[in-house]
């Protein structure tokens, strides 16, 4: 069994309130569950109105699959307009 976990660091400059930012958090996070079949949530800074840390995993039997599927997710986050990748981290189990 092969995990593949990203963690992405958002900023999102348009958010005026934090009602602003969990609406785009929830409407990225719905798209790439519903695209991607992954798991997805926000996993730190939920109290901050700008900026969001989000978390993906898949289980795969092959690693470079696990790899692949994150790679088309953070490439699919990159792409959205609301918000700008920070920083990310991918790992294989």
């Amino acid at each position: 069994m092969n995990v593949g976990l990203l963690q992405v660091v958002l900023q999102i400059p348009d958010a005026q309130s934090l009602k602003d930012k969990r609406r785009i958090v929830r409407g990225l996070l719905d798209g790439i569950k519903a695209r991607f079949e992954v798991a997805a949530a926000e996993v730190d800074d939920q109290d901050s109105w700008q900026s969001s840390v989000v978390g993906f995993a898949t289980v795969s039997n092959d690693a470079r699959h696990a790899a692949s599927v994150m790679d088309r997710v953070l490439a699919y986050v990159r792409e959205s307009p609301a918000a700008r990748v920070v920083e990310h981290e991918l790992e294989t189990l």
